[in-house]
């Protein structure tokens, strides 16, 4: 296996990264475990993998001690930072581990050689059904190294989530489930993880009540404390993009543990070795998708520890999180929205000890304690937002300047649809007149085409309105899309112009780039008739294979051209071409193409194209046919009988071909020998008997 030259994996912005001295640890550590799963025992690479592991490893544990590595799917946490799912070398370390059911390895101060290598060597065979997973083998398989610990994540002896409701049991359900299932498993196992841990036990609960209180107890135990952070890492942003029952349950689960938790315990996992960009990268992903309760509790204890949050704003916060909770309805949610906006911008703006003087946090204090949390100017509350004047200019059938501009509002907010569907429902007369003329532009319809996916219902609307300006633009559209249903939408609409069409398409077809040539050629071929102008001759020789297949199919539509298409067709080189000149030759084909309807006949690049073509010289009543079918089935004499070629696909196809030749004495010859064939195939192609039947 090459090794890289470069390994520390790049890190987004504001990404906490590990450091140099981790990095080439979990490196090295992952080629060795790939180079111990492909060499067997005893091989010159194994030995030297494994010493270069421990070259990196005993650096590290002379000021820690011990070193533990949380496992995630696609990630490992080691030392409060997860490493990028991205790097293909990390990942493939993590994924052995996690196929196996491990959630964490500790490494000891006197790690030696040979122990080394036996824990390679067991981690290195792949879990699979032969094989049971290490996290779900007895604990004394795992324990029996005195300076390596491997810790399961064992998900038969631990609660799980709540079951999927009836009805959400398919692949997308259950997967994100089992995410969710398999993070909150993982952190509840390293939480409770013990040195001494009995096999025979039951096993423990996964309450967050008993999860906080082992993490409690565990104070002061740096690599403990790294695991347990880094599945708190993962958790938060799970919870940041997860939807559905299964986040839900995983945000309440992950609430109650932070709310259970003790303050400084809760200070001292944010600490996250000194790591400020990791800390608040847990804070803003939390933000997102945790409880506010528990968002409360997480900015209390950062302010805590550092005095980065005035005691104002989170009196303010505490506030808006009572809104929250105790609040119905639209008051409810806009307090939640407010609050999670309030600490996700006060994290990212992390830079004072207290930002406040002394005599705005006393205000700020009264602010919080009294008077209604949302006051404002009695003018202003009810100032009319665009979507309730367009609503109201409706209902009184009125329209002015600022009823326009609340439409370009809305349009700009994403809300065309909705315009465009009051517009067409409304019974009003003067404003759906004046908002169309206002909307049925060609620049309405390019913001339409722009998008993806082409909304078809307000696309055919607005073509209502814009009407022959709408031509342009479109044909823009299908110049320039990637997407083939937006393509198929405009080809479809553009058809209904006809042949006044004609003119502006074959003016693009001099664009020298191909795509926009295929797409025109398409339009093209939908039109009624072929213009008499279009010079398909000159693009038959076409460099690009996709736009030799529109010319050839509008060229045979053009009857002075049709010989030329059908020769050119079968002499391309795209397969596809080559089909749809045979197909054409079934019909009527040309004295000239002849000769290379024989030629792939007797030798096509596949035998589909051999078929088709017999069944052609089948249709021809040419000499050179007739010849070439019975050079394909001809008999030879052997003593005292025929003898036929060996029976094919080909052989019984072009004896088919044959019988519609029937009345030449040669033909005749060779069907009355193939009849007396002892092979029924053979009879029932040369007498026909298969089609009566």
């Amino acid at each position: 296996m090459t090794e890289p030259t470069d390994r520390t994996s790049a890190q987004p912005a504001g990404r906490a990264a590990l450091s140099r001295d981790l990095s080439d640890f979990l490196v090295e550590l992952s080629i060795a475990l790939h180079k111990h799963a492909m060499y067997p025992e005893g091989h010159p690479s194994l030995a030297p993998a494994a010493d270069r592991v421990l070259q990196r490893l005993d650096p590290l544990l002379v000021d820690r001690g011990s070193l533990s590595l949380g496992v995630a799917r696609e990630q490992l946490v080691i030392e409060g930072v997860a490493t990028d799912s991205k790097n293909p070398v990390l990942a493939d370390l993590a994924g052995r581990l996690h196929r196996h059911h491990l959630g964490a390895i500790t490494f000891r101060r006197g790690v030696d050689p040979r122990q080394l290598h036996d824990v390679l060597t067991t981690v290195a065979e792949e879990a699979d059904r032969s094989r049971r997973p290490l996290g779900l083998r007895p604990a004394s398989d795992l324990n029996r190294w005195s300076s390596i610990t491997l810790h399961p994540v064992s998900y038969e002896s631990l609660e799980l989530l709540d079951e999927a409701p009836d009805g959400e049991q398919d692949a997308a359900s259950r997967e994100a489930r089992s995410q969710a299932a398999a993070l909150w498993v993982g952190l509840a196992r390293a939480a409770m993880a013990t040195e001494d841990a009995d096999e025979n036990e039951p096993a423990p609960s996964t309450e967050p009540a008993v999860v906080a209180k082992a993490i409690d107890e565990r104070g002061g135990d740096t690599a403990y404390d790294q695991v347990i952070v880094g599945y708190l890492l993962k958790i938060a942003d799970e919870l940041r993009t997860s939807k559905g029952n299964e986040a839900i349950a995983l945000k309440n689960r992950m609430s109650k543990l932070v709310s259970q938790l003790d303050k400084r315990t809760v200070g001292r996992l944010l600490q996250m070795g000194g790591d400020r960009a990791q800390r608040r990268r847990f804070i803003l992903n939390a933000s997102e998708g945790m409880a506010v309760d528990a968002v409360l509790e997480l900015v209390k204890a950062a302010g805590d520890e550092e005095q980065t949050v005035s005691h104002s704003m989170l009196r303010m916060l505490q506030k808006l999180a009572q809104h929250a909770e105790a609040g119905a309805g639209e008051r409810s949610t806009l307090a939640d929205s407010a609050m999670r906006e309030q600490v996700a911008e006060l994290v990212k703006g992390w830079s004072l000890k207290d930002p406040n003087p002394d005599s705005y946090g006393l205000a700020l204090q009264r602010m919080s304690s009294k008077g209604p949390v949302f006051s404002v100017a009695p003018q202003a509350q009810f100032v009319p937002e665009p979507r309730r004047m367009f609503e109201m200019a409706l209902e009184v059938d009125q329209v002015g300047e600022a009823v326009k501009r609340a439409v370009d509002d809305l349009i700009e907010s994403g809300n065309l649809r909705m315009v465009v569907t009051a517009l067409h429902q409304s019974q009003a007369t003067k404003v759906p007149a004046a908002l169309w003329e206002h909307l049925g532009t060609k620049e309405q319809l390019e913001r339409i085409l722009g998008a993806e996916p082409v909304d078809v219902e307000v696309l055919d609307r607005v073509l209502q309105r814009v009407g022959r300006d709408a031509v342009e633009p479109m044909l823009d559209a299908l110049s320039e899309s990637d997407s083939t249903q937006t393509r198929r939408v405009v080809i479809d609409r553009l058809a209904k112009y006809g042949m006044q069409l004609a003119p502006s398409i074959l003016a693009r077809l001099n664009d020298p780039r191909w795509y926009v040539q295929r797409n025109m050629l398409a339009l093209l071929a939908q039109l009624p008739d072929v213009p008499a102008d279009f010079k398909a001759a000159e693009l038959l020789q076409h460099k690009d294979a996709r736009v030799r297949r529109h010319v050839v199919e509008l060229a045979l539509r053009m009857p002075a051209l049709y010989e030329r298409a059908v020769c050119a067709a079968l002499a391309d080189s795209d397969i596809r071409i080559v089909r749809m000149g045979l197909v054409a030759a079934l019909q009527d084909c040309p004295a000239a193409a002849l000769p290379m309807v024989v030629q792939k006949a007797l030798g096509g690049d596949t035998e589909e194209l051999r078929l088709a073509a017999i069944r052609v010289l089948g249709r021809s009543n040419r000499r050179p046919a007739i010849d070439t079918l019975i050079r394909m089935v001809a008999p030879r004499r052997r003593l005292l009988r025929w003898s036929l070629p060996a029976k094919s696909k080909v052989f019984l196809a072009a004896l088919r071909a044959l019988r519609s030749h029937g009345r030449e004495p040669r033909v005749k010859q060779v069907l009355d020998i193939a009849m007396r064939s002892r092979d029924p195939d053979v009879v029932q192609a040369a007498s026909g008997a298969e089609e009566q039947a």
